[in-house]
Protein backbone atom coordinates (compact mmCIF):
# COMPACT_ATOMS: atom_id res chain seq x y z
CA UNK A 1 0.00 0.00 0.00
CA UNK A 2 2.97 2.45 0.73
CA UNK A 3 3.54 1.86 -2.96
CA UNK A 4 0.39 3.10 -4.15
CA UNK A 5 0.95 6.15 -1.94
CA UNK A 6 4.26 7.29 -3.61
CA UNK A 7 2.95 6.71 -7.23
CA UNK A 8 -0.13 8.85 -6.18
CA UNK A 9 2.21 11.35 -4.83
CA UNK A 10 4.61 11.03 -7.62
CA UNK A 11 2.15 11.15 -10.44
CA UNK A 12 0.29 14.39 -8.53
CA UNK A 13 3.60 15.92 -8.55
CA UNK A 14 4.47 15.14 -12.26
CA UNK A 15 1.10 17.06 -13.36
CA UNK A 16 1.89 19.88 -11.24
CA UNK A 17 4.73 20.80 -13.11
CA UNK A 18 3.76 24.21 -14.53
CA UNK A 19 4.81 23.93 -18.15
CA UNK A 20 3.23 26.75 -19.69
CA UNK A 21 4.40 28.92 -16.53
CA UNK A 22 8.02 27.60 -17.05
CA UNK A 23 8.50 27.89 -20.97
CA UNK A 24 6.89 31.69 -20.51
CA UNK A 25 8.92 32.75 -17.71
CA UNK A 26 12.16 31.16 -18.55
CA UNK A 27 12.40 31.71 -22.26
CA UNK A 28 9.97 34.79 -23.23
CA UNK A 29 10.09 36.47 -19.49
CA UNK A 30 6.45 36.45 -19.58
CA UNK A 31 3.87 34.77 -16.61
CA UNK A 32 0.48 33.70 -18.75
CA UNK A 33 -1.47 33.78 -16.06
CA UNK A 34 -1.53 37.52 -16.85
CA UNK A 35 -2.29 37.52 -19.90
CA UNK A 36 -5.45 35.86 -22.35
CA UNK A 37 -7.47 33.50 -20.77
CA UNK A 38 -4.99 33.36 -17.61
CA UNK A 39 -4.71 29.43 -17.93
CA UNK A 40 -1.43 27.73 -17.51
CA UNK A 41 -2.56 25.53 -20.46
CA UNK A 42 -1.34 25.06 -23.90
CA UNK A 43 -4.62 27.03 -25.62
CA UNK A 44 -3.36 30.26 -23.95
CA UNK A 45 0.25 29.30 -24.33
CA UNK A 46 -0.69 28.98 -28.20
CA UNK A 47 -2.39 32.26 -27.84
CA UNK A 48 -0.12 34.24 -26.28
CA UNK A 49 3.14 33.46 -26.59
CA UNK A 50 2.74 31.74 -30.31
CA UNK A 51 2.57 28.24 -32.37
CA UNK A 52 6.19 26.94 -30.77
CA UNK A 53 5.76 28.05 -26.85
CA UNK A 54 2.47 26.42 -27.57
CA UNK A 55 3.58 22.81 -29.04
CA UNK A 56 6.57 23.00 -26.47
CA UNK A 57 3.88 22.97 -23.81
CA UNK A 58 1.33 20.42 -25.47
CA UNK A 59 3.98 17.99 -25.75
CA UNK A 60 5.22 18.61 -22.36
CA UNK A 61 1.85 18.80 -20.84
CA UNK A 62 1.30 15.19 -22.79
CA UNK A 63 4.52 13.68 -21.72
CA UNK A 64 3.29 14.41 -18.10
CA UNK A 65 0.31 12.13 -17.88
CA UNK A 66 2.29 9.26 -20.22
CA UNK A 67 4.91 8.98 -17.26
CA UNK A 68 2.28 8.87 -14.93
CA UNK A 69 1.07 6.19 -16.25
CA UNK A 70 4.65 4.39 -16.45
CA UNK A 71 4.97 4.39 -12.47
CA UNK A 72 3.01 1.96 -11.49
CA UNK A 73 5.69 -0.35 -13.47
CA UNK A 74 8.66 1.31 -12.52
CA UNK A 75 7.70 0.16 -9.38
CA UNK A 76 6.47 -3.11 -10.09
CA UNK A 77 2.93 -2.44 -8.54
CA UNK A 78 -0.34 -3.77 -9.83
CA UNK A 79 -1.79 -0.49 -9.74
CA UNK A 80 -3.50 0.51 -12.99
CA UNK A 81 -1.98 2.53 -15.57
CA UNK A 82 -4.88 4.64 -16.27
CA UNK A 83 -4.96 5.30 -12.11
CA UNK A 84 -2.05 6.72 -11.72
CA UNK A 85 -2.55 8.98 -14.38
CA UNK A 86 -6.16 10.30 -13.07
CA UNK A 87 -3.80 11.81 -10.50
CA UNK A 88 -1.48 13.60 -13.19
CA UNK A 89 -4.43 15.32 -14.29
CA UNK A 90 -5.41 16.41 -10.86
CA UNK A 91 -1.72 17.86 -10.54
CA UNK A 92 -2.24 19.92 -13.91
CA UNK A 93 -5.98 21.68 -12.50
CA UNK A 94 -4.38 21.87 -9.33
CA UNK A 95 -0.91 22.35 -9.55
CA UNK A 96 0.53 22.64 -5.84
CA UNK A 97 3.81 24.49 -7.74
CA UNK A 98 1.61 27.17 -9.41
CA UNK A 99 -0.75 28.09 -6.27
CA UNK A 100 -3.18 25.33 -7.19
CA UNK A 101 -4.32 27.11 -10.45
CA UNK A 102 -3.76 25.21 -13.54
CA UNK A 103 -4.67 24.30 -16.47
CA UNK A 104 -8.08 22.51 -18.07
CA UNK A 105 -6.62 18.93 -18.26
CA UNK A 106 -7.06 18.19 -22.03
CA UNK A 107 -3.16 17.31 -23.30
CA UNK A 108 -2.46 15.55 -19.85
CA UNK A 109 -5.44 13.16 -20.18
CA UNK A 110 -4.53 12.74 -23.61
CA UNK A 111 -1.13 11.86 -22.32
CA UNK A 112 -2.99 9.39 -20.27
CA UNK A 113 -4.41 7.65 -22.82
CA UNK A 114 -1.37 7.98 -24.90
CA UNK A 115 0.75 5.85 -22.12
CA UNK A 116 -2.37 3.30 -21.55
CA UNK A 117 -4.15 3.12 -24.39
CA UNK A 118 -2.11 4.50 -27.40
CA UNK A 119 -4.80 3.49 -30.27
CA UNK A 120 -7.14 5.31 -28.47
CA UNK A 121 -5.02 8.20 -28.62
CA UNK A 122 -4.53 8.94 -32.06
CA UNK A 123 -8.10 7.76 -32.39
CA UNK A 124 -9.26 10.99 -29.91
CA UNK A 125 -6.27 13.01 -31.72
CA UNK A 126 -8.04 13.12 -35.20
CA UNK A 127 -11.74 13.40 -33.39
CA UNK A 128 -10.33 16.26 -31.73
CA UNK A 129 -8.94 17.96 -35.13
CA UNK A 130 -11.78 16.99 -37.07
CA UNK A 131 -14.00 19.16 -34.38
CA UNK A 132 -11.45 21.85 -34.59
CA UNK A 133 -11.81 22.42 -37.76
CA UNK A 134 -15.76 21.78 -38.10
CA UNK A 135 -15.99 24.11 -35.30
CA UNK A 136 -12.71 26.67 -35.42
CA UNK A 137 -13.46 26.35 -31.08
CA UNK A 138 -10.50 24.40 -29.34
CA UNK A 139 -12.76 24.10 -26.44
CA UNK A 140 -15.77 22.72 -28.31
CA UNK A 141 -13.31 20.40 -29.78
CA UNK A 142 -11.87 19.39 -26.55
CA UNK A 143 -14.81 18.24 -24.96
CA UNK A 144 -16.50 16.80 -27.85
CA UNK A 145 -13.25 14.73 -28.12
CA UNK A 146 -13.68 14.02 -24.53
CA UNK A 147 -17.11 12.41 -24.79
CA UNK A 148 -15.99 10.68 -27.60
CA UNK A 149 -13.17 9.24 -25.36
CA UNK A 150 -16.44 8.06 -22.76
CA UNK A 151 -18.08 6.62 -25.72
CA UNK A 152 -14.83 4.69 -27.43
CA UNK A 153 -14.40 3.24 -23.42
CA UNK A 154 -17.90 1.65 -23.85
CA UNK A 155 -17.06 0.03 -27.29
CA UNK A 156 -14.12 -1.02 -25.83
CA UNK A 157 -15.80 -2.57 -23.16
CA UNK A 158 -12.41 -2.14 -20.58
CA UNK A 159 -13.87 -1.23 -17.39
CA UNK A 160 -10.99 0.70 -16.48
CA UNK A 161 -11.38 2.96 -19.14
CA UNK A 162 -14.96 3.50 -19.33
CA UNK A 163 -13.90 4.83 -15.00
CA UNK A 164 -11.23 6.65 -15.85
CA UNK A 165 -12.48 8.35 -19.94
CA UNK A 166 -15.56 9.28 -17.79
CA UNK A 167 -13.98 10.78 -15.09
CA UNK A 168 -11.56 12.56 -17.75
CA UNK A 169 -14.51 14.06 -19.08
CA UNK A 170 -16.13 15.00 -16.54
CA UNK A 171 -13.11 17.02 -15.60
CA UNK A 172 -12.44 18.38 -18.86
CA UNK A 173 -16.36 19.91 -19.14
CA UNK A 174 -16.01 21.24 -15.96
CA UNK A 175 -12.71 23.26 -16.22
CA UNK A 176 -14.42 24.71 -19.25
CA UNK A 177 -17.52 26.01 -17.48
CA UNK A 178 -16.59 29.63 -18.89
CA UNK A 179 -15.89 28.52 -22.34
CA UNK A 180 -19.53 26.67 -22.52
CA UNK A 181 -21.27 30.21 -21.67
CA UNK A 182 -18.85 31.92 -24.10
CA UNK A 183 -19.92 29.32 -26.83
CA UNK A 184 -23.42 29.80 -25.83
CA UNK A 185 -23.41 34.10 -25.74
CA UNK A 186 -20.90 33.55 -29.50
CA UNK A 187 -18.06 35.15 -27.59
CA UNK A 188 -15.44 32.30 -27.47
CA UNK A 189 -12.70 32.96 -29.56
CA UNK A 190 -12.45 30.65 -32.83
CA UNK A 191 -8.74 29.79 -34.07
CA UNK A 192 -7.74 30.96 -37.69
CA UNK A 193 -6.73 28.36 -40.49
CA UNK A 194 -3.62 29.99 -42.40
Amino acid sequence: MAVYGIIIVLAYLLGSIPSGLIVGKVFYGVDIRQHGSGNLGATNTFRTLGFKAGMIVTIADILKGTLATLLPLCFGSEMHPLAAGIFAVVGHMYPIFAGFKGGKAVATSGGILLGAAPLMFIIMLAIFFIFLYITKYVSLASMLAAVAAVIYGFIDGDPPLIIVTSLLALFVIYRHQANIKRIINKTEPKIKWL
